[in-house]
């Protein structure tokens, strides 16, 4: 397939007005072929404007030919083959088998939408039976449903070029809910998106749907996807990046004359607590384990440990010693893009000369676009006087903190701000400690883990992807697993309706 750079606006390619671009290869820093059009103020009105018009059609569509379109965009972007993963390699950096992997769960997902979509259950569908009789005023009869919210704006992502991105996880719940998506591409992986948008492209075409179902916009700035959420018909967004750019987005949505959600992934350093009795037991696995979660794809997930939380003694001077000797050992990687290797290596000297902060240990050198890993320790006080030491560092760096005792761990877990995973290290000697933390837990993560790092994400109905601020704008959602879906439906009650007047689903219902 013959990439062009151009914007795909409801059905129709065109190029772009708005400057110019081009991708980056990851590990050299050096331009790609083929420039990429910025989007112009007039493109997101059209996408707006058909993302609407489509959404009388779309959100009325049978759950059969719902589910049916999601298969088909999942199988279309298998069909692009090798040239999506070649083209994602150079762009990102990342692997051929970590983007094989990559492309797997983007299929699965959007197949696991579309079983969700034909069961109907997201529905909500409910019926309380009136009865005329009831004194003193008679019972009404209502019956409830959810409904699409309307169309949706979505980011791609720069860390996952395909399951958190045009096709990801935020496009397939949203349309999975029958909401018509734009999606603003991330100009760190341009060509990626412009093959995955052909594709949902493909697939609005064969299952002849309103061609405003879908767009893809390129941006040289912010402008469009500024211009994106506070358009009057976007009614939801979609949004996975940095605390900066999510906020930012959730104040021109909040300042709307009709305030939107934006649910949006952006912070979380998912601190692990290493139990005495389970260090003793285990010192190398868990220094193993930690090590690989940590440079897994060179730390860029937004689950990478960043922070270990351990009461002090021998079993904790065993792990460190041992965590430090693997990391001496552990290559550097290309990172995402130049700049988010320049803000990594920044992020790891501001902990280097942070007056409270020991360097304990970094990987091999590398180059300019590389990350080398590194992991630096510190104590409680330390940690609780200075609130910087919560800032996540995106790559493969670690922070330990000593804790006098349990009493001390626990306080420093009461000042941690919301994340997106927390892991306990524990044996059955460890239990009740373990249980005295787990309430405290839950009010911190969305996610709970037991001896494993969280650093994998399981595409399940039983997954939470979200956290408490700042892991995520509202932490009662979650942008992986089924329940993704409920973020862009809202409730409707129907009173005393004819059967003439009721949506089709609500007919025909018995108490």
């Amino acid at each position: 397939m013959t990439l062009n750079g151009n914007l795909l606006v409801a059905g129709k390619e065109k190029r772009g007005s708005n400057g110019e671009f081009y991708a980056t290869e990851a590990a050299t820093g050096k331009s790609l072929p083929v420039s990429f059009a910025g989007a112009s103020v007039d493109d997101v009105e059209t996408a707006a404007a058909q993302a609407w018009e489509a959404f009388a059609s779309y959100r009325e569509t049978d759950l059969e030919s719902r589910a049916a379109f999601l298969e088909t965009i999942a199988a279309e972007i298998e069909s692009i083959g090798d040239e999506l993963i070649i083209r994602a390699m150079s762009e990102t950096g990342l692997s051929r088998g970590r983007l094989e992997g990559e492309r797997n769960r983007t299929t699965g997902q959007l197949r696991l939408f579309a079983k969700e979509v034909r069961e109907g259950r997201f529905q909500e569908l409910r019926f309380d039976a009136g009865d005329p009789s009831r004194k003193p005023v008679p019972k009404p009869d209502l019956r409830l449903r959810n409904v699409p919210v309307g169309p949706v704006a979505v980011f791609g992502a720069s860390n996952f070029p395909l399951a958190f991105s045009v096709a990801g996880g935020d496009t397939a719940s949203a349309l999975a809910a029958g909401c018509p998506v734009v999606v603003k591409a991330h100009s760190a992986h341009p060509g990626t998106s412009e093959l995955v948008g052909r594709a949902v492209q493909r697939a609005v075409e064969v299952r002849r749907l309103h061609p405003g179902t879908f767009s893809l916009l390129f941006d040289t700035g912010f402008e469009v996807g500024q211009k994106l959420v506070a358009d009057h018909r976007i009614r939801a967004v979609g949004f996975t990046g940095s605390r900066r750019g999510g906020t930012a987005l959730m104040e021109i949505a909040s300042k709307r004359r009709q305030p939107i959600p934006v649910y949006a992934e952006m912070s979380s350093i998912n601190p692990a607590i290493l139990f005495p009795n389970a260090l003793a037991k285990n010192v190398e696995g868990i220094a193993a384990a930690f090590v690989s979660s940590l440079v897994l794809g060179a730390g860029q997930f937004c689950t990478n440990p960043g922070l270990l939380l351990a009461i002090d003694g021998g079993a904790l001077d065993a792990f460190i010693a041992q965590t430090a000797k693997l990391l001496t050992e552990v290559a550097p990687q290309a990172m995402l893009t130049p700049s988010i290797a320049r803000t990594f290596c920044e992020g790891v000297e501001r902990l280097r000369l942070h007056p409270e902060v020991r360097a304990v240990a970094s990987g091999l050198p590398g180059s300019e676009f590389q990350g080398t890993a590194a992991l630096f320790e510190t104590t409680a006080s330390a940690f609780l006087a200075h609130d910087e030491l919560q800032n996540e560092v995106f790559g493969a760096a670690g922070i330990v903190v000593r804790c006098r005792d349990l009493t001390e761990l626990e306080t420093v877990i009461d000042a941690l701000e919301g994340q997106l995973t927390v892991a306990l290290f524990v044996n059955h000697d460890d239990e009740a400690d373990a249980r005295r933390l787990v309430p405290k837990l839950e009010m911190l993560a969305g996610r709970l883990l037991v001896n494993g790092f969280g650093t994998g994400v399981e595409v399940s109905p039983a997954m939470v992807h979200g956290g408490p601020y700042p892991a995520t704008a509202d932490g009662r959602s979650t942008s992986v697993g089924t329940l993704a879906i409920y973020r862009f439906l809202r409730p409707v009650s129907y009173q005393d309706f004819s059967t003439g007047l009721l949506p089709p689903a609500l007919r025909n219902m018995k108490a």
